[in-house]
């Protein structure tokens, strides 16, 4: 049994390992940055230590730096996170010749699915169904074209490097293919410092769920279920929920996902927790997308709908230890789901919102589950992600999840920044969304549907006046009550 584990990275995640460890009764130790000397996850570890400024490069991604600060320390194990050296096989493989135990999967595993090309080979290999297209990199454009035309338009290029939603680009004909090969190449080179991408068949309006797998050391390999990814922005996931509504309207899709994920996990050689993630059509066909090789950030959910403690597995089988239940002693109930609260402007893109923060007041209450980083005062900083937090709602069925969450958003206050709890408040409402009608481009229809309306006819403004002045008693109307009534009812407003 480990009895101190260095957790290497910062915000809501190292919080939450730190709570881990210490109900495991495992001394935890922090590192930190020059910007995150203040942080809750280096006031709440055991110890902590300074790795450098803030810039990633010399803090959170310097791997000498953390292995130095372990072996000083006497940690026996590293648990990397998600982001920063989670998914770096050099960064495992570093751990695994120091003698100091990397808190997920075997750096060979992390290396095979981490190039984007050669996990298609190995699902291909592995019987698991995926869109037509390559499973090499692409010698040039020519190539390119050649094999765009053979699949068939419209085609997606992806970083055989990366992920992220780095290094992609939807090509809907051939005559905006050489510009996409162009932007998608660079961007990978910048992203990965690689510039090879390859190409698959683009699935049309899709839905994006994976399977959450965990294995031991000892052959032992089970999945615990879907998660509905769909709603994303900049191809990042937002809002993430389990189970899958489109899953529930199916059965055996969960069987047959969980069966292929857990065979691409075996034929990579996998242990310790993973996601294997699946485009689905609305046949409920599913292909074959990535497999990200660590912890995801939306893990709470299958918490939530398993009643198991995803953290303490992975340091379970890190100890080498077999894991605790069969796959039949896996059973689901109720409904999550969780939105990432980012310190971001939804109305510009979503684009970044640093600074600090002034007011922030944490919604409690039945089913409410809140993973944070951050406190009043704290000075959001540009050098990393900004998410602040994540809020997740649990409840009997889909509808009072997503009252208990649209709740617990409506009383969570944060001031200082722009952050994006006002979008996620019109999402919950959206009629769209309540009914599950959900795929990867839903946010962008979202605020397409929003600009189409944002110019009501006259008699809806005048309907909003009046409901106003009656609130205010027939006096003057307020004009933040005319601004609430106006959100309260914008799904009717828009119909």
């Amino acid at each position: 049994m480990f009895s101190k584990v260095l957790v290497a990275n910062r915000g809501e995640i190292a919080v939450r390992v730190i709570g881990a460890l210490r109900r495991l009764g495992m001394w935890s130790v922090a590192v930190y940055s020059d910007a995150d000397r203040a942080a809750p996850h280096v006031r709440l570890a055991d110890e902590a230590y300074r790795l450098g400024a803030a810039p990633s490069a010399d803090s959170y991604l310097n791997i000498a730096k953390i292995l130095d600060t372990a072996r000083a320390c006497g940690a026996e194990a590293i648990h990397p996170g998600y982001g920063f050296l989670s998914e770096n096989a050099a960064f495992a493989s570093a751990c695994e010749s120091a003698g100091i135990v990397f808190v997920g999967p075997p750096s060979s595993a992390i290396r095979s699915m981490g190039m984007k090309t050669e996990a298609r080979r190995i699902a291909q290999e592995a019987g698991v169904p995926m869109t037509s297209g390559t499973t090499r990199a692409l010698a040039d454009y020519q190539e390119a074209r050649r094999v765009a035309a053979e699949i068939g338009y419209p085609v997606m290029l992806k970083a055989a490097a990366g992920g992220g939603g780095k290094g992609m680009r939807r090509v809907l004909d051939e005559g905006s293919l050489a510009a996409a090969f162009r932007d998608a190449s660079s961007e990978a080179e910048a992203a990965f410092r690689d510039s090879s991408v390859y190409v698959e068949k683009l699935v049309v309006r899709p839905r994006h769920i994976e399977i959450q797998v965990i294995g031991d050391r000892h052959g032992g390999m089970i999945h615990l279920g879907e998660r509905e990814c769909s709603l994303q922005r900049r191809h990042q996931k937002v809002i993430e929920e389990c189970p899958s509504p489109f899953a529930v309207r199916h059965p055996g899709l969960r069987e047959r996902m969980g069966d292929a994920a857990v065979r691409v996990a075996r034929a990579a050689g996998y242990y310790n927790a993973g996601t294997v993630e699946f485009l689905v059509d609305e046949a409920a066909n599913f292909y074959f997308l990535e497999m990200n090789t660590r912890l995801q950030v939306e893990h709470p959910v299958t918490e939530l709908a398993t009643g198991l403690d995803l953290v303490e597995l992975q340091i379970a089988v890190a100890q080498g230890e077999r894991l605790p239940l069969t796959q039949h002693e896996v059973h689901w109930s109720g409904w999550a789901m969780e939105c990432r609260v980012y310190a971001e402007d939804p109305e510009r893109n979503f684009f970044p919102s640093p600074g600090r923060i002034t007011r922030y007041d944490t919604p409690d209450g039945p089913g409410l589950r809140l993973d944070s980083g951050v406190f009043a005062g704290w000075e959001v900083p540009l050098d990393y992600d900004p998410m602040l937090a994540k809020l997740a709602a649990y409840g009997k069925d889909r509808v009072q999840a997503i009252e208990r969450l649209s709740e617990g958003i409506s009383r969570f206050h944060i001031s200082g920044i722009q952050t994006n709890l006002s979008f996620f408040r019109e999402i919950l409402a959206d009629p769209e969304f309540r009914a599950g009608a959900l795929h990867t481009g839903f946010i962008e229809e979202f605020f397409a549907r929003r600009v189409k309306h944002d110019s009501l006819p006259e008699r809806q403004v005048v309907a909003a006046i009046a409901a106003a002045l009656g609130a205010s008693g027939g006096g003057k109307p307020s004009v933040n009550g005319l601004a609430r009534w106006t959100v309260a009812n914008r799904s009717q407003l828009y119909r």
